[in-house]
């Protein structure tokens, strides 16, 4: 039997859980490394060999090995571009679908950590998101206009901000609204969303 070309380095019920969504999108044969982080897997050599930063996910692909979520996204969906996940150079959509993908990383996490720690953000000449309700507004408002991030286009980028606003809603860090409850419940019936929160709890049942 031919071993995947791609392996993700992974932990159940983390950030991962959406690059593991991505790959069931995808739809291409991959292995999973499950690290048991209550074990403190991650911190290991063999791990931090893959990430010194000790953090999933992590994906190997053929030579190239691809840490950070934001980068794991854009890799792979222009890695398989037969799954129409990701808008190619020279579509008009290509800097919609960029923006909101990097828009996750550069402004949402960052507000969501601040508001989950109850710091006070940097002031707004400083701050990277500039204020938590601009922010959360600006998803919203994105959201109110259409099905998904580009319109009618299901993208890379709702499956990242799909499993985010699914777990920040559920831990109260994100107000729910009519379009963020509606936009959760189109992405989370998607099949490789199912299939994945299956994959998920099985992995964490046995680590249990």
């Amino acid at each position: 039997m031919t071993t995947p070309a791609v392996t993700l380095f992974h932990a159940p019920h983390t950030r991962s859980t959406g690059v593991l969504t991505l790959l069931e999108e995808l739809g291409v044969a991959y292995e999973l490394n499950v690290l048991n982080l209550k074990a403190g897997e991650q911190r290991k050599p063999e791990y931090l060999a893959v990430n010194p930063m000790g953090k999933v996910p992590a994906v190997r692909h053929g030579d190239a090995l691809i840490t950070e979520q934001v980068a794991l996204y854009i890799y792979l969906a222009d890695a398989f571009p037969d799954s129409g996940l990701a808008p190619a150079i020279g579509d008009p959509l290509r800097g919609p679908y960029l923006r909101w993908i990097a828009f996750y990383g550069s402004c949402f996490e960052p507000a969501v950590v601040d508001r989950a720690l109850k710091r006070e953000p940097a002031p707004m000449a400083t701050s990277p998101y500039g204020d938590y309700a601009t922010t959360i507004k600006t998803i919203d408002d994105q959201l109110a206009q259409g099905d998904y991030l580009l319109g009618d286009r299901f993208s890379a980028a709702d499956v990242l901000w799909g499993t985010a606003l699914g777990w920040t809603t559920g831990f109260g860090l994100v107000a729910h609204t009519p379009a963020i409850d509606a936009y959760i419940a189109r992405v989370a019936a998607r099949p490789a969303f199912v299939g994945a929160r299956a994959k998920d709890a099985q992995l964490a049942a046995a680590q249990a």
